[in-house]
């Protein structure tokens, strides 16, 4: 795997069929999303959730989740795209930030559950594994893009980047930080975690809604605290704001505001432990 990252040059066409080109970007999109289902309808049942509501929520949370992300990267890039706003529907070209796909997923499953009549945290702790694993799995079209990488480096998986993709004051180097590859393999051990604290979660304890608090904050917390020190390393543009990159300050935020619903949900008894 070193030594194929440190040799290999991607390109971002997966396949050219006549004038219709099919991108790795989106490949790993589509195949994220996939894996994210799945493994959300096998976990489903242990929350006494029926599938069919699974299907149905996962049709609003990619449709929103993709507008959400490519939402939120506009408004972080928006002179840029008010100086070439054509680009906005080049999706392809990469351009969706996980923030926003949050933020949206957030508030779609807030309405879902109010309709629906099913707690949120239930909801979203089936989700949550499974949305790190597409990350992890996502963050691959971000290499085939050369868009995801971190300064210069002569480590041995330093990855190399094309002459027009690297940033003019990195013009002379040829190898970098595989930026991607650390936030693919963070996400991959979240979801292990979760997978594990789901397991443990459900089988002992009684309360559904505290079980679901505990995995989703925890993805939010660990993804969080996992973006935040990436963001040292990554050299993209990004507004800056108090001398921090913004995703940072967003990172900061929800690690707070995290635990402050956890701490309320650790000293709030559950209806069964108020009998």
């Amino acid at each position: 795997m070193i030594n194929f990252l440190h040799a290999y040059h991607p390109e971002p066409i997966l396949i050219s069929l006549g004038p219709i080109n099919i991108y790795w970007y989106g490949f790993f999109i589509v195949l994220a999303i996939i894996t994210a289902i799945f493994i959300t309808l096998q976990l489903a049942s242990s929350y006494n959730i029926k599938k069919e509501r699974i299907i149905d929520l996962s049709f609003w949370l990619i449709i929103g989740g993709i507008i959400g992300a490519r939402f939120y990267h506009i408004l972080l890039e928006l002179p840029y795209y008010l100086k070439y706003p054509l680009d906005i529907i080049k999706i392809w070209q990469g351009g969706l930030a996980i923030h926003g796909s949050i933020i949206a997923g957030i508030l779609i499953l807030w309405f879902f559950s109010k309709k629906n009549k099913i707690d949120f945290f239930r909801l979203a702790a089936i989700i949550a594994p499974g949305l790190a694993l597409g990350q992890a799995i996502g963050r691959w079209g971000n290499y085939f893009n050369q868009e995801l990488f971190g300064p210069p480096t002569n480590l041995p998986w330093g990855i190399p980047i094309n002459l027009i993709n690297r940033p003019m004051e990195y013009i002379s180097y040829n190898f970098f930080h595989p930026a991607f590859l650390y936030e693919s393999l963070g996400n991959l051990i979240i979801f292990i975690i979760l997978i594990f604290g789901h397991f443990f979660l459900i089988k002992y304890k009684k309360s559904y809604k505290k079980a679901g608090a505990y995995i989703t904050l925890s993805y939010l917390a660990l993804y969080s605290i996992l973006r935040f020190f990436l963001e040292f390393i990554r050299i993209d543009a990004t507004p800056i704001f108090l001398g921090w990159r913004w995703p940072q300050i967003a990172s900061i935020l929800i690690v707070i505001l995290s635990l402050i619903i956890l701490i309320k949900n650790l000293t709030t008894p559950s209806e069964l432990e108020k009998k």
